[in-house]
């Protein structure tokens, strides 16, 4: 299973979403048989590449926010 679909979300995988789409327009029977099967693949590998570069991402902003927050947690102490 899949997350929805929607483009904005996912601005990596707008072309494999695009054509996966697609694939189920021009196949709505075949869709059920394995006929969009490796557009589903494509699309699976380009999720799990784009969250992992968000996880990558939130991760680094994580590690700056608790930087910060240690030195000013130390300031504040040393104000004390």
């Amino acid at each position: 299973m899949h997350p929805p679909l929607t483009l904005h979300r996912h601005p990596m995988c707008v072309e494999i979403i695009e054509l996966f789409q697609k694939c189920h327009e021009d196949h709505p029977i075949g869709k059920f048989f394995g006929e969009c099967t490796e557009l589903k693949l494509k699309l699976d590998r380009c999720f799990r590449e784009e969250k992992a570069l968000r996880r990558k991402a939130n991760f680094e902003e994580s590690k700056i926010f608790k930087e910060r927050l240690k030195a000013y947690r130390k300031e504040m102490s040393e104000n004390s």
